[in-house]
């Protein structure tokens, strides 16, 4: 149903100049299987994420950043 509600925003309100819309599953527990079935129909790409009440220490933050950085410039050399 979730599809609907994207495809119906995307053809009739989003302007010419606005990229797709994105829609959200908010749960209170995960669920794999409720992913799944939620997902599969799907051919917009999906990224599953834990959502926190709180940010994760600055340090990790930094050091997970470094390491994005130094696997994208890995990419860029091939």
């Amino acid at each position: 149903m979730g599809t609907f509600y994207l495809e119906a925003l995307n053809r009739d309100v989003k302007k010419s100049n606005e990229n797709p819309s994105v829609g959200l599953i908010l749960c209170t527990y995960k669920d794999d299987t409720v992913v799944e079935y939620a997902l599969s129909s799907s051919l917009s790409p999906a990224m599953v994420a834990d959502y926190t009440l709180q940010l994760p220490d600055k340090k990790l933050l930094e050091a997970k950043l470094r390491e994005i950085v130094m696997l994208t410039e890995g990419n860029d050399e091939e």
